[in-house]
Parts: structure tokens; sequence; C-alpha cells
């Protein structure tokens, strides 16, 4: 319809203006009326709508449209004619606090704790060794041994031994290294007594996180007592320690498993090629085979022990507890190799304990330990669940307790290294009623970290390099159709299936905040900001949080968009506030994954959005980290119209060449990503909508 050439709908902005709130309160009265069937006045002259009897479920419901509507013309605001909001009021409205600094480690503590399994109930000992047996192959096969690691398992043991330190009183100290695994060469010292006789017991000390490693002053003491009462001792060099210097070098391991290959299985082959060096002595009795250690010496005394049954005797020293333990107390959360992928889906480190009870086991653990595993908390559920297990083999006398008081801090020192002594006395030497289990003093016969350095090649392998060598190859071709490559990227991020639901707990007029409450795990803080015309919606994530996303956000709305500023799993506001990665590692142990939980998040958001709204979203981020899952997120899902990034990640394979571990990108650990998916390939399987 045409007048006068100009079109009916061209007129001055004011009779726009005036015509477009006139429509929109006839609307929205209509609307009301027809939707909760109440009495509704309108009037146009005061801009007020009331409702003149109680509003219906649907109008209560806080993400619904009626809802929106309704707080939007609270104190005579309308969606039609809000105001701009300027970037001081928008950078005010996303620094408010909306879910609090104690919910988010509060959710994954309960997140992670109901997802580690119960001890078995079993009624024979016959019934026990069946469900221990298959609990020891499947962590073997499914963890230790996983995918690309599978081909490390049955290397040979390939030893060079080096200079011999002699001189010393009835043994001498023999250098060696030994391969845990192709070109990855352990230093190593092989206690061993002047005159042996016949078959004797060997005993592997591991150590913790010391950075002297094996010239620890309280690791040497151990050896030197045990060699002194005749026994073969071997004193390795753990992984990142000692000569390896670089305790945060563990947090490389979980680069091998964003190839595919278990980064678990080195720490694993650093003990068990160990063990192979002592049971290839002459001497050595294989019916006599002790392992122990402080902290991480402690794990590792666990989980070599449970295992390999070649372990006959096994003194872990604050080392670990069982993961619900670890979920609540904080200390106790352990390095990546601790909490490797996937180990909870076949066993907690109760059931380990239990694996011992064929063998003999002191639990050792400290009163007042400020590091970790402090008895009090550690050791009741790891005595809970084995005592019954050894019970019903008829070997209760067999696992034994010690808890340090004196100095009752994190320590291996004399009462915990007596301690030691004795069991061993007790369990090796049963029928030598002379044997004593007072340690020997020995410190005058110490060594330095020098006089103990083992050679090592200049090209020797760490985790970097491997993964390094393994990206070359990867990712893998894929076949098969679209769904079926997008069904197993999904299987591999374990994709999780969440509905969101929005609870507004403040905000008004253009500035809403809401509380999306993701399936029954999640609570994901957000807010959403309102143009005064609105084009589109747009999910804003920030690597910084959305408190500081003031600028973007204010472009957005200037061009129309709707802007739900939200903080995914991890970040901003939803960041864990005390040992954040930590918490993510144990996470991927009990068989979840970050980037499914992340790409979860944002998808179930983007799926209401569509519903609340009437149209697929946009999601926008900043910064390369949540740009992975906001990819991953358009492939779950076809509510994500398209995406937008700054600053994103191009190529997982910057996390190996950056040499990034789990303490820097938590969340990209996730196994066997890289081996068949790089970003590229994630954003061809983007959902069409």
């Amino acid at each position: 319809m045409h007048n006068n050439g100009r079109n009916l709908w061209q007129v001055s902005h004011p009779m726009k203006a005036a015509f477009s709130v006139l429509t929109v309160i006839l609307g929205l009265t209509l609307w009301l009326a027809v939707g909760c069937g109440e009495n509704v006045v309108a009037t146009a002259a005061n801009k007020q709508v009331s409702v003149e009897s109680e509003s219906c479920e649907l109008c209560l419901t806080p993400s619904s449209r009626a809802s929106f509507l309704q707080a939007s013309v609270k104190d005579g605001q309308f969606v039609a004619n809000i105001k701009s909001l300027s970037e001081e009021e928008i950078s005010e409205a996303l620094a408010e606090e909306i879910i609090g600094q104690d919910l988010a480690i509060e959710e994954v503590r309960v997140f992670n704790e109901t997802r580690v399994p119960d001890m078995p109930r079993v009624r024979t000992a016959e019934e026990w060794q069946a469900k221990a047996d298959q609990m020891r192959r499947d962590v073997l096969d499914k963890v230790v041994f996983r995918g690309g690691a599978a081909k490390w398992r049955n290397t040979k043991l390939n030893v060079e031994w080096m200079e011999t330190i002699e001189g010393l009183p009835g043994y001498r100290i023999r250098k060696l290294r030994f391969e845990c695994l192709p070109g990855w060469w352990i230093p190593a010292l092989l206690y061993e007594p002047l005159v042996l006789k016949g078959k004797v017991p060997v005993v592997m000390n591991v150590n913790g996180h010391a950075r002297t490693g094996k010239a620890t002053d309280y690791k040497q003491l151990r050896c030197i007592n045990l060699v002194k009462r005749g026994m073969v001792v071997l004193n390795p060099e753990w992984i990142g320690m000692g000569q390896f210097a670089n305790r945060m070098g563990h947090y490389q391991m979980n680069q091998l498993d964003l190839c595919g290959a278990a980064g678990i299985a080195p720490f694993y082959l650093n003990m068990s090629k160990g063990l192979d060096v002592l049971l290839s002595h002459p001497n050595a009795d294989p019916k006599r085979v002790a392992v122990a250690g402080l902290s991480g010496g402690g794990w590792q005394t666990i989980f070599i022990s449970s295992l390999d049954t070649r372990v006959k005797l096994a003194n872990p020293v604050a080392g670990y507890s069982s993961f619900k333990t670890r979920a609540r107390h904080g200390s106790d959360l352990g390095d990546s190799e601790q909490t490797p992928n996937d180990l909870a889906l076949y066993a907690d480190y109760t059931h380990l304990t239990a694996m011992l009870a064929d063998r003999a086991a002191l639990l050792t653990n400290n009163a007042y330990d400020g590091c970790c595993f402090a008895a009090g908390h550690a050791l009741p559920p790891l005595v809970d669940a084995a005592a019954p297990i050894y019970s019903l083999l008829g070997r209760r006398d067999f696992l034994r307790t010690h808890v340090n008081h004196k100095p009752g801090t994190h320590n291996f020192g004399l009462d915990n290294r007596q301690q030691l002594y004795r069991f061993i006395g007790d369990v090796f030497y049963r029928d030598e009623k002379d044997f004593n289990g007072r340690e020997i003093p020995s410190y005058t016969e110490l060594k330095t970290f020098e006089e103990l350095t083992v050679p090592l090649p200049e090209d020797n392998h760490s985790f970097n390099s491997i993964a390094l060598g393994l990206i070359k190859g990867l990712p893998k071709p894929q076949t098969g159709s679209k769904g079926k490559r997008r069904a197993k990227l999904l299987n591999l991020i374990h994709a999780k299936d969440y509905n969101a639901r929005a609870k507004r707990v403040g905000g008004e007029g253009a500035v809403v905040h809401y509380h999306f409450e993701i399936g029954n795990d999640w609570t994901v803080p957000g807010t959403i900001l309102t143009p005064p015309e609105t084009k589109g919606t747009t999910i804003l994530i920030a690597d910084e949080g959305r408190k500081k996303q003031s600028v973007a956000a204010k472009k957005l709305l200037e061009r129309g968009h709707r802007v739900i500023a939200l903080d995914p799993f991890f970040f901003g506001e939803s960041k864990i506030k005390s040992r954040d990665f930590l918490h993510v590692i144990l996470m991927h142990a009990v068989g979840e994954r970050a980037l499914g939980v992340q790409s979860g998040q944002l998808a179930a958001v983007a799926d209401w959005a569509l519903e609340e709204f009437g149209a697929a979203v946009v999601i926008h981020s900043i910064g390369p980290r949540l740009s992975v899952a906001a990819r991953l997120a358009a492939v779950q899902t076809g509510s994500v119209q398209s995406l937008k990034f700054v600053e994103p990640m191009i190529s997982l394979k910057s996390v190996i060449k950056e040499n990034k571990g789990a303490n820097h990108l938590p969340e990209m650990m996730c196994f066997g990503l890289l081996e068949y998916f790089d970003l590229k390939d994630i954003e061809q399987l983007k959902v069409a909508q």
C-alpha cells in the first residue's frame, strides 16, 4: 500500500515508537489473557500491565516467555523499549556474584565422589579371588596399557651396568640404568651384600616427591639398613625427581593420553622393570619380594603391589587414599599418575588395597600429616575395605597398620622405618628369632647427590618427546559416515546429554541473572543482557570469565544481539576455588571428561535458548580453551547456528608442542581425542540446523 509515493510504514520516528509501544502492550495483554486464562488490565497511558488474579503455573515458570515478559514490564519497563546499557552498567552486571565461591567446588566433589565404586560383596575366598583377578586384568588392559601403550607392555629388559662404589661396610653400591620403555632410561642403584649365600629377600625402595630423588637421606638409610640385613635392594629414580628434576613433568604424562597412549604406562614400567632387575639377580628369592615408599613412593607401592603379584610384601607410607576420600579432602588429590583416566571404572584404591589380601601389607600413615593422606581420614576407609577380605582368606595377621605420632608429620623417619624392618622380619624371617628390627646407625655412610649420579643419554626420552613423536601420525584417517564420526567424537569426550532449567535469581529490565540448572549435576551462572531491538541471541563465553567481557558484550548488544553471558564448568565464577585442576583429573579418573561436561552445559543452554527465544544461537568464544568446548557443543546440538572465535586454539597439537600438562590445560587431556580428531575435524562435524 502506498501514499504519495511513500510506504505507509515509513513514518516518523516518534510515530513508529508510539505504534511499537501500543502494539506490544496490546499483544502482551492478549497473550497473557489467552495464555493464563486470567483477567488482565492494560493501560497504555501509564504503561502498566497488571494481572487481577494469581498467575498460572506457566507464568511462574522461570524460563517461560510469560515470566520473561512479566519481568520486562516491571516498574514500567518493556522488552520493546529497554534502554541501551552503557559499558559501565554492563561491567557492573557481569561482575555480580550469582552462585558464590563455594558451589562450584561442592558440585564437582559430589560429581566425582558419587562415581567411585563401592567394594563388591563376596561370600567366599574363591569369589573374591575371581573378582580380584578380573579387576587386575581390567586395570592393566584398560588403564595402564590402554591404546598405543600396549606396544610397550612386553618389551625385553635392557640394563646397562656402570661403576661400582666399593669400600663400604659389608655391602657395595652398583650403578645401573634400565629402560622403562625403548629410549627412556631410568637411573638406579643396586645395594648388594658382599657375602651372599642362597636365596635372599629383595626389596625395591621407591621415593616420592623429593627433588633429591634416590639420594634422599631417609631413602638411603632404608637401603643401607636392609642390605646390612642380607637383602638385595634396588633404589630406582622416579620419573620427575632426582636426576630428572622436574616434578611438574608428572602432569605431562597426560599428553600421551591425548594421543591415545596411556600416560600411566611409563610410571608402571618404571616399577615393573625395576622388579625385573631385582628378580634377575641370581640370589633373588621370588617368594620374598618387598616394595616400600613414602608419599609418591607410597602410591607407587600400592599401585605396583596390587597389580603385580610378584610383590609379596608392601609398605605404602602416606601415599594414597580412596577416591571418595580424595574428593572430600583436597590435600589428598594426587598428581596425574595417581588419577589415570578411567581407573575408577574398574577399581578404587580401596579395591587395590584389598587385592593385597593374599600377601602382606603394612599401611603406614602419619597422625599430623600436613601434606597429604593424614591417618585420621585416609586410613579407616582402606582398612574397612581390606580387613574383611584378609579375614575371609584367613590372613588377617598379614594386614597391619601403623600411625606415626613422633614427629607425626609427612615422613619415613626412624619410627616408620623400624616398623618396616620389624614387619619384614615377621613375614620374611619368621623362623629367625634373632632378627632385630632396630635401625643400624649408618649416617656416616650417606652419599651425596653427585656421588650417586648415574650417566644418562642426552636424548633420553620424556613424556613430551614421546608425545611429539606420536602426533606426527595424528589424527588417524577417519572412515564412515558423518553421523558415525560424530557419534565417535561424542563418545570420546563422554558427552553429557543435559537439559537446562533457568531459575531467575536477580536483575531487572535489560539485565537478568540466572542459575542455569544443568541436569542434576551443575549450576551454571549466567546473565542475560537484552538490547532495545533484538535480532538474535549469542552465548558469550570466555577463558577469563564473563565478568571481564563488558566490551565484547557491548558490541554484541549494539548489533542487536541478546547476550547470554555464561561461565561454564571450570571458568569464571564456575572455577574451582582450591586445587582446581586436580579435581578435573580426578573427574577423568572416575570415567568422565571435562570437555564432555562443558560441551553438555553449552549445548543444554543453547537448546534452552532456542526454545525460549525461538531461534538458534551463536556461541561467541573468547580465548583458546573454551573454543574447544564451543566447537564440541556445535557437534552435540543443532541449536547452535554458528560459532565466533577470538584468539581460539587452532590445533590440539599445540598442547604438546608447547609442552603443556594437566596443571595447565586439564580439560584438554581427554583420552584418545587427538588420536582421531583435531579441531578442524571437529568443526566439520557441526550439526546441520
